[in-house]
């Protein structure tokens, strides 16, 4: 566990902490930046990172993306979703959780340190960032091993574009997430522990530039992919 928290915190993008707490390209005075370094040490000496995933075989029609496992097929309605994953010929179902412990440290922040708690969201979701970006590296490289040198695309949430939020069911009875990582879904579709991410994921043949932490060097500002 201690290996992977020290994994996440050496990806973990300051500058999109920043970001998320309105700094926008700017650098915060040296007390938040100390402020910041405090309660992001904090939450990685607390959380128990924990993910599932599952590969599939992918075809598109039309705006459909179909999966296909062994004997099982499903689908997924969505043109924006169609469009990224138009050349993968394999797909991804992925969940990954920071753990109740960081719900929990915030909620003790909200108790006793608002402007801590603030910082604790910020730093909750970078590092769940951080540990989605580890996991389809090394899911991309594992795939690759099988045969030919695979290619990420940007991941795919539901409740992004056109996709709608109501897949999150798909994706948690798939990988049966509240039985094997205590993950589970509000009535409203949202995701408890709250730091956690749902996502499909494509791996093409084809090179891509397109990938993890892309966007902000990417100068297609127009692209409906772009995250920032």
């Amino acid at each position: 566990m201690e290996n992977i928290n020290q994994e996440i915190r050496n990806r973990v993008n300051l500058r999109e902490i920043y970001r998320y707490l309105g700094y926008g390209t700017n650098t915060p005075e040296a007390s938040v930046e100390n402020l910041i370094l405090e309660v992001l040490d904090r939450l990685l000496c607390t959380i128990k990172p924990k993910n599932l995933y599952k590969v599939y075989h992918n075809k598109i029609s039309g705006n459909q993306v179909v999966l296909q496992e062994n004997n099982r097929t499903f689908v997924f309605e969505s043109q924006n979703l169609a469009d990224n994953l138009a050349q993968c010929s394999i797909v991804v179902l992925l969940t990954a959780t920071l753990g109740i412990e960081a719900d929990k440290l915030l909620q003790r922040y909200e108790i006793l340190h608002m402007t801590k708690a603030a910082v604790a969201q910020a730093c909750g979701a970078a590092c769940i960032e951080a540990y989605c970006n580890i996991l389809q590296e090394q899911i991309c490289e594992e795939l690759s091993k099988k045969g030919t040198k695979l290619y990420l695309r940007p991941r795919f949430s539901p409740g992004y574009g056109d996709l709608s939020l109501q897949y999150q069911r798909v994706i948690f009875q798939e990988l049966e997430c509240t039985k094997r990582i205590g993950l589970t879904l509000t009535d409203s579709l949202l995701m408890y522990p709250t730091k956690s991410v749902s996502a499909l994921i494509g791996l093409t043949a084809n090179p891509q530039s397109c990938h993890i932490g892309k966007c902000s060097y990417c100068d297609n500002i127009t692209c409906v992919f772009r995250a920032i």
